[in-house]
């Protein structure tokens, strides 16, 4: 499994790399985001979202779990698992990867074992207050096409 590596330097930076993957989107598409508070992973979800079209305002959906944005190109649901525990496993999460839209989820390590096995992982690692490594890990042959073609 390929492993791919690009460097920011800025928030615009990030955006643009969430705006390319945006180009290349598909329905029932799973990018899962994986970083420290304050790494990067909403500003990649504002930038894929502003990519749809997607005019409202993104904030992470800390304390609703999941947010769905249907007024762009394409549904996206914006999840954010870093306060579900054991008694939120019946969200239904899962039930969203089989929906046409995209599904973005921050904090995704966490419920690893509800993830869909085809699915784009993305870690956020900081180096200093502007500079962010992003780490693409590609699961299945779609994934792995969209990173050879944006990345």
């Amino acid at each position: 499994m390929d492993e791919y590596k690009i460097t920011t330097h800025s928030v615009e930076e990030t955006l643009e790399i969430a705006q390319n993957l945006e180009s290349e989107k598909f329905p029932g598409m799973v990018i899962c985001l994986n970083g420290e508070l304050g790494s990067g992973k909403t500003v990649f979800v504002k930038g894929f979202a502003s990519g749809l079209g997607i005019q409202e305002s993104i904030t992470s959906p800390t304390f609703t779990i999941v947010k769905e944005y249907l007024d762009g190109e394409a549904p996206l649901y914006h999840m954010d698992v870093y306060r579900i525990n054991e008694s939120d496993q019946s969200v239904g999460i899962e039930d969203y990867f089989d929906k046409d839209g995209i599904s973005i989820i921050e904090w995704a390590e966490l419920i690893e074992d509800k993830l869909p096995e085809n699915r784009l992982d993305i870690s956020f690692v900081v180096i200093d207050e502007n500079t962010r490594i992003l780490k693409f890990t590609p699961h299945g042959e779609v994934y792995e096409n969209l990173c050879h073609s944006v990345l």
